[in-house]
Formats: C-alpha cells, sequence, structure tokens
C-alpha cells in the first residue's frame, strides 16, 4: 500500500534530521549531497529536493550556488521583528520572555554538564579567558552568545537550542538590553559543565536583574 504524500514527506523531514544528528552537523557544516541523501533515505532525489526545499524556506538550510547546502545559523527572522515591536511594549510579555529564556540556559548548562567532551570543556574555558579579559562590568553580548554556543553545541538539543536563538532574537530588537550575567557567574557555569552540575546547583544564576 502507497504511503500518502504527505505523510511520507513528513518521514523523510525526520529522517534528514536524524542524519543531521548522527553526523553531527551544526550549522556552517555541509549538508551530503542529493545523490547521497537519495541513497541514505532510499527514496528518489525529487522527494530529497522536496525536502530541502522546505527546509530552506523554513530557514534551516541554505543553498549555495556551486558549493552545494549548508545549515544555517537560525538567526534573525523578519517575522521576529515584526512580533517583538509588540510583544517587547509590554511589560508582562518582557519579564516572561526573560524568564522562559533563564530557564533553556538553565537545562542546557544540565545537560551540557552531561554530555560535554573534554574539547568542548577546553573551548568554554578559552572563552571565559578571553571574556576576563574585558576590563568591564557587563560582558559584551557577542562573547556572551559565544558562551552559549559552546554550551548549546554540547547539550546536543537543536530543538532547544532554536528556542533560545529566537528568544534572544526578540531581546535583542528590543531598545534596551536589561540583562547580564556577572564575571563570576560564568566562571561558575564553567566550572559546574566541567565537573557535573544538580538543577539545585543553579539556583543562584540569574541573568535577568528585574
Amino acid at each position: 500500500m502507497t504511503k500518502p504524500r504527505e505523510k511520507m514527506f513528513v518521514e523523510i523531514l525526520n529522517k534528514l534530521k536524524t542524519i543531521m544528528f548522527d553526523d553531527r552537523l551544526q550549522p556552517g557544516d555541509k549538508l551530503p549531497s542529493e545523490r547521497e541523501l537519495s541513497e541514505r533515505l532510499n527514496v528518489g532525489r525529487s522527494s530529497v529536493r522536496e525536502a530541502l526545499r522546505a527546509m530552506e524556506l523554513l530557514g534551516l538550510i541554505e543553498t549555495r550556488r556551486g558549493e552545494g547546502t549548508f545549515i544555517k545559523e537560525p538567526r534573525k527572522h523578519r517575522l521576529v521583528e515584526v512580533l517583538a515591536s509588540f510583544i517587547l511594549n509590554d511589560k508582562t510579555a518582557r519579564k516572561e520572555l526573560a524568564e522562559t529564556r533563564n530557564l533553556i540556559e538553565k537545562n542546557a548548562i544540565v545537560l551540557a554538564a552531561e554530555r560535554r567532551t573534554n574539547e568542548q570543556v577546553l573551548k568554554l574555558q578559552a572563552q571565559l579567558e578571553r571574556m576576563e579579559k574585558y576590563d568591564t562590568k557587563e560582558v559584551p553580548s557577542p562573547m556572551d552568545w559565544d558562551f552559549f554556543k559552546i554550551i548549546f553545541d554540547a547539550a546536543q538539543n537543536f530543538l532547544l537550542y532554536r528556542l533560545w536563538v529566537e528568544l534572544n532574537e526578540y531581546d535583542d530588537t528590543g531598545s534596551t538590553r536589561d540583562h547580564t550575567y556577572c564575571l563570576t557567574d560564568y566562571r561558575y557555569i564553567t566550572s559546574l559543565i566541567q565537573a557535573g552540575v544538580e538543577e539545585t546547583q543553579l539556583a543562584s544564576i540569574q541573568r535577568f536583574q528585574q
């Protein structure tokens, strides 16, 4: 019995996601060719092409002429900018956004402590050293982003990372950025990921100052 076209399409998308996870592909990495994907998925190249087109429309991948298809860094969608212009005018919504982002970051820290490699710990320590060279109370935003990007890579949960990126974009479109971690917290987070962490140990860490 032939599967409905919609069901087959969803299955292909799920299998593509599995391939990306199994191959440990990260934003900026190149996807296998259509031919290889077709063989690994055991479907026609036209079906693969259709699935890739859908992923590109969702902003998950991008095609570079003459180079191939790459996983896209999920930043800056117009929808985010439009919604932010409404949401960030509401004090309650801003507070809820802050709380949600804080919860996502703490869960990523716990997962990273369980799943990180020694190489990722070294990357996190190197990033912390770069941050410590700044003689300012507030760590520059790009450095904060790079620090947590390493953590989300170690956490190995792409959906959690996507949610974090979107929440960052809402915050980034606001007129002010009323959040910060103390440098002491970055040191503490690094040590927890290196040594292991329980969720209760994160109670003292709070990015957003209300």
